[in-house]
């Protein structure tokens, strides 16, 4: 596979991890440790770095609430230099919940940053920006469990 198709494919692993709830295998493939996360734009979160097992934590915690989610990532623009790269992507992020509303939809960008390493290309800071939310009440879901 090219630098390219590796970095695309990390984007589709990068989705797997909630979507699948998979948090074993998968977050080592995905994120350097620390990782730097900015999700301001989504339930006011503020950017922070962390260290991998604490964010793996995170997202455990954060994902146990909803039934199911869905995020689509499309139309990477990749940008490579050296060891370096970005990525533009834009995504569709679905998360239900039970009762009415059940659904809280995020659509936007990601600008991503990822890094090769001796184990191949990793995220080491993701950055989504909303561009619109519907049912965004229904992120407190999550926050609630981060906080229990």
């Amino acid at each position: 596979m090219t630098d390219r198709d590796e970095l695309v494919e990390l984007l589709s692993r990068y989705a797997d991890l909630a979507d699948l709830k998979e948090y074993t295998e998968l977050p080592g493939l995905v994120f350097t440790d620390p990782v730097t996360l900015d999700f301001r734009s989504v339930a006011a979160i503020p950017p922070m770095t962390v260290p991998l097992g604490d964010y793996v934590e995170i997202l455990r915690a954060s994902f146990a609430p909803f039934t199911a989610t869905h995020h689509a990532i499309t139309g990477p623009v990749v940008r490579i230099d050296g060891d370096t790269a970005t990525i533009h992507a834009h995504v569709r992020a679905e998360h239900w919940v039970a009762g009415e509303p059940d659904r809280w939809l995020v659509v936007g960008f990601y600008d991503n940053e990822a890094v090769r390493t001796s184990g191949g290309w990793r995220l080491s800071r993701v950055r989504l920006t909303a561009a619109h939310q519907e049912n965004a009440h229904l992120s407190g879901v999550a926050l609630a469990a981060q906080e229990g």
